[in-house]
């Protein structure tokens, strides 16, 4: 086993557009230095268009199958990987969050922040003909401005197109019946979602991210409940397991050393508590997927 990727924004061609767009199959046939067919961790947003073919995506370890008109949205620091097929056509939209900052109002950024979330979305969208059409010719503008037409207007055309792109895949998931929340809490949520992700191996104890963020655990427990459902130690356990499960992976750590390095006093612990969580054991899990 190998230590995970993790993948910097690296625009060779254009470095300081924050942005770029890929053909399907020109990635397939790229000689890239990171393997994409094996788990890793991206630095930026993407959004995954498949136009033709069928196959599957893996997410953060589920595995999604797709056929056209399948659409993904990748949030920064999301673990995933390709599964290559020669069929497969479609267009990868890469982008930074810089780039999504200066395309976004700062109540348009949060919004978006829900499209590319997982707690607040499925990362997967399948596309009716009609809202296919629509996609694609958005798309296609974009790259038609990105590989035949980029001058010093470009980028501003190409952000345009792209917020033009954000807001169809908003109208989309509504119609079927995703329900965005326009709560004051979704930003108090998505920084509690932040913390969990660096702090972890740290902390389990919902006391002391409520302190982190100036709270009681009561309303933080209020604000996981009113956007996701769930309570905020649900959602500590879902990424604290998620954080798991890359070091089984993607390191040749023992899992002795990986109950310590995620912070439990006695692996038998861990081990319980990730068969708890998951109905399998550590060893298990490693298994299924090397």
């Amino acid at each position: 086993m190998i230590e995970i990727q993790n993948i910097k924004f690296n625009n060779e061609t254009r470095p300081e557009s924050g942005f770029e767009l890929i053909d399907l199959e020109e990635l397939f046939r790229r000689d890239i230095e990171q393997d994409i067919t094996l788990s890793h961790k991206v630095e930026f947003y993407q959004i995954l268009f498949i136009t033709e073919g069928s196959s599957k995506h893996s997410i953060d370890f589920t595995d999604y199958p797709y056929t056209k008109s399948t659409l993904f949205t990748i949030r920064k620091d999301q673990i995933h990987k390709f599964y290559k097929n020669p069929d497969t056509k479609g267009f990868l939209l890469l982008f930074t969050e810089d780039f999504l900052a200066s395309l976004l109002s700062q109540k348009e950024v949060v919004r978006s922040h829900e499209l590319f979330n997982q707690f607040l979305t499925s990362p997967k969208l399948t596309i009716n003909d009609e809202d296919f059409d629509g996609i694609y010719s958005v798309v296609k503008y974009i790259e038609l401005e990105y590989t035949k037409n980029y001058d010093e207007f470009s980028g501003g055309i190409i952000r345009n197109a792209l917020h033009i792109l954000v807001y169809k895949l908003f109208r989309i998931k509504l119609k079927q019946g995703t329900q965005f929340s326009q709560h004051k809490y979704v930003g108090d949520f998505i920084q509690f979602q932040q913390l969990i992700e660096k702090r972890c191996f740290e902390t389990k104890k919902t006391l002391d991210y409520a302190q982190l963020m100036g709270c009681t655990p009561k309303t933080l427990n209020n604000v996981c409940q009113t956007i996701v459902g769930k309570s905020a130690k649900t959602i500590i356990d879902e990424i604290l397991v998620t954080q798991i499960k890359r070091l089984l992976i993607n390191t040749s750590l023992s899992i002795t050393e990986i109950a310590y390095t995620s912070g439990f006093d006695e692996p038998t612990n861990m081990y319980k508590y990730f068969k708890k969580h998951t109905k399998v054991t550590p060893e298990a899990f490693r298994q299924r997927h090397i």
